[in-house]
């Protein structure tokens, strides 16, 4: 009988184990910095929205202080200038 096995693929390990260990020692490598990006990305992200959101805040605060202020000083500055006087009304069925 003759032998049809291939002397590379009985000599050591596979293209595809060599391919897979590679694979892992990527991800094992390459890992950190990817979690640390996605890490960074996920605390700008809550630092920014904590911000904006205690900006507004503030402007919302300070609109409705202004309108507070602008409405007494109406008030305030409202006064009738007239004096009251009597006024006589008829009361009749007819209307013109």
């Amino acid at each position: 009988m003759t032998d049809t096995t291939d002397e590379t693929e009985s000599s050591g390990p596979g293209t595809k184990t060599i391919l897979g260990i590679a694979a892992v020692a990527c991800v094992a490598c390459c890992i950190g910095p990817i979690l640390a990006v996605l890490g960074a990305i996920a605390a700008l992200g809550l630092v920014s929205t904590v911000f904006i959101g205690a900006a507004g805040l503030l402007v919302a605060g300070a609109a409705v202080a202004a309108f507070i202020v602008v409405r007494r000083r109406r008030r305030a500055n409202a006064s009738c200038s007239v004096e009251p006087e009597q006024v006589p009304v008829e009361l009749t069925r007819n209307r013109p």
